[in-house]
């Protein structure tokens, strides 16, 4: 089940995974960079029997705070958080595809929420410039944009996890499950997060932004390989995120309702 046509399907690294994630498994109760210390001991655990990992890996996601990216813990810091946290029931043999799941997750959110930066980060009136082409000419659009001033590299300030809290759009569509389950049935999202980043305005200036992202089990692959599906968007805090979601959304409708192809936008 695609959440909505703003859902990113990615298919997981190539990790075994334990069990499909659910709203009590490990993988949705931690996620690595969710105020991970950095001073997190890569001490092996005294309860541990299997050899974990200490290596860590960067993220491509630039620090809000500092000239650097994000790094992901290493699986054996990632089991000494879950201990710290109380989560002692976690198969110590499947935490290093957990981790490898989870940055490989993060890594897709991030690329989602670089896009609708590039969209936005210069106003209204560009993001519907690059809006109305819908999703699927959205490459074309970017290319044709390509000559202009490059869009600012936005920075992650802070993560925020809330496997709990369901947000406002999962509630509804899993009301839209109950009533047309044909059309909107499927699971509930497994994890959710809140991520604020730093939007890199004109003259320097910049602005906080949230988003929220909602994160869905869809069916694996033939291979038995995991899918995920990640509906990551801004949050609707103020009219300016709520115009860029329905320009978002609307772009891509009017884009399909025109019958334009996906090469136009380059030829003009």
């Amino acid at each position: 089940m695609s959440p909505s046509g703003e859902s990113c399907p990615v298919k997981a690294p190539n990790e075994p995974m334990a069990s499909r994630p659910s709203s009590s498994s490990a993988l949705s109760k931690l996620n690595p960079l969710n105020y991970m210390p950095s001073n997190l001991s890569q001490s092996r655990a005294s309860n541990q029997t299997v050899d974990l990992p200490v290596e860590r890996e960067m993220s491509s996601i630039p620090r809000g705070d500092a000239e650097r990216n994000w790094e992901y813990p290493s699986p054996q810091q990632m089991y000494n958080a879950m201990l710290r946290k109380g989560y002692d029931d976690t198969p110590q043999d499947a935490v290093e595809s957990m981790v490898a799941v989870h940055n490989f997750l993060n890594e897709g959110a991030w690329a989602e929420i670089v896009e609708w930066e590039r969209r936005f980060s210069r106003g209204l009136g560009y993001g519907w410039q690059a809006c109305k082409w819908g999703e699927g000419g959205s490459m074309a659009g970017a290319s044709m944009m390509s000559n202009q001033q490059e869009v600012p590299q936005p920075r992650l300030l802070r993560f925020q996890g809330k496997p709990n809290d369901m947000t406002p759009k999962a509630r509804i569509l899993q009301m839209l499950g109950q009533v047309y389950p044909s059309k909107f049935g499927g699971d509930p999202p497994f994890d959710r997060h809140d991520w604020y980043v730093q939007r890199e305005l004109a003259k320097g200036q910049a602005r906080e932004v949230r988003y929220v992202i909602d994160y869905y089990s869809g069916p694996p692959e033939p291979t038995g390989e995991p899918v995920f599906y990640l509906d990551v968007r801004p949050a609707v805090d103020g009219p300016t995120a709520a115009a860029e979601r329905l320009m978002r959304w609307g772009g891509d409708v009017w884009y399909r309702a025109s019958g334009a192809s996906i090469g136009e936008p380059t030829s003009r």
